[in-house]
């Protein structure tokens, strides 16, 4: 699975590494920073919580973490990216994990708090459609498709197959998603409709996914979206669809993904550090860096669709530097490759209200 990363994006690891030695070179922030009073106050304890779609994947890394002999506690929960944001931003997280980047509202929350951040790339993901296997109709969905079913105009009035497309049979469909407090809710809705809040709501919900995977999977009807690490999981449960896009219809997979052909449903994962306890607290140091040091294999295991193996040197790097502040500014990018998505993760022309 790396080489196969590798060999798609060498030119691309190349430059984002010159630009990245001249931002550790040139960048105030790279400076070593006193801690503010009181930081790390709760040093017993690490506490990571957010995206129930990278949860997989620090349960990984925590695993593997204290097999290596580390005793520190760490108190991991999966509630939603967004609620991951309000306690992170409440100061009542270490680690936020996120399945989208930061937005406005929450950099204003963490600013409010003094709280400043280092936002680390750790994977790729893939949004993935699935239905019940017994279902015989339905091999592949358009956008225009799934906005006309998942849009908040849909809402009582969209019910059955045939409404979605006439070559389905007469039945009804089950929805099954993300709720309101998901990255996955705010990442689909920001690409089928156009905004993060379009969404019908008579639909089952949860922020944990595998209560996703339950839904559809005990439903012939039933239709939903998660991330492509829970249906490789429970794939002998489910049927995926494909995505029909101007080049043809294309599966989730983590070749289409690196390839930058799965859009719009293609995004990065993320980790949030508070950068403050971080300077306080040696174990929080050492958890993240064996985490990011070792990404590759843990991304690996889960499922999920990991950056080239180059570029979890320069996330390292970028720890170790200590570059706060989001390569996002605030907005909710939707399609993006791994190549794109790396180069604004590392960009050295950041705003400075968003550093």
């Amino acid at each position: 699975m790396a080489s196969s990363c590798l060999s798609k994006l060498p030119l691309l690891s190349i430059k984002i590494a010159a630009a990245f030695t001249a931002v550790l070179a040139t960048s105030p922030l790279a400076r070593a920073e006193s801690p503010a009073p009181g930081a790390g106050s709760n040093g017993s304890t690490i506490r990571v919580g957010g995206s129930s779609t990278v949860f997989p994947i620090m349960m990984e890394a925590v695993r593997a973490f204290r097999a290596a002999g580390n005793s520190t506690t760490i108190d991991l929960k999966e509630t939603g990216t967004s609620d991951g944001f309000r306690r992170f931003c409440a100061g009542q997280l270490e680690i936020a994990n996120a399945s989208r980047p930061i937005n406005s509202k929450e950099l204003k929350a963490c600013s409010g708090n003094r709280i400043n951040f280092i936002e680390l790339p750790i994977a790729f993901d893939a949004l993935t459609i699935v239905v019940h296997p017994s279902n015989t109709w339905a091999k592949q969905i358009s956008t225009k498709e799934l906005a006309r079913l998942w849009g908040r105009q849909a809402e009582a009035k969209i019910d059955r197959w045939k409404d979605v497309n006439l070559d389905w049979p007469d039945r009804p469909i089950k929805l099954c998603g993300p709720g309101k407090d998901s990255g996955s809710y705010d990442y689909f809705n920001k690409a089928i409709n156009g905004s993060p809040d379009n969404s019908r709501q008579d639909y089952t919900s949860s922020e944990d996914d595998n209560v996703i995977v339950k839904c559809v999977a005990q439903n012939p009807n039933a239709l939903g979206y998660f991330g492509l690490s829970y249906y490789k999981t429970n794939q002998g449960k489910l049927r995926a669809l494909g995505i029909v896009t101007p080049a043809g219809t294309v599966m989730p997979s983590v070749a289409n993904v690196q390839a930058g052909r799965y859009r719009p449903l293609s995004r990065p994962l993320f980790i949030y550090i508070n950068d403050k306890i971080l300077a306080a607290r040696p174990d929080l140091q050492k958890f993240t860096t064996f985490m990011v040091r070792n990404g590759l294999r843990f991304v690996g295991k889960t499922g999920d669709i990991p950056l080239p193996a180059s570029t979890y040197q320069l996330v390292e790097s970028k720890l170790y530097k200590r570059i706060s502040g989001t390569a996002f500014s605030g907005d909710l990018p939707v399609g993006l490759s791994i190549g794109e998505a790396l180069r604004r993760s590392f960009d050295a022309n950041k705003l400075p209200q968003f550093r």
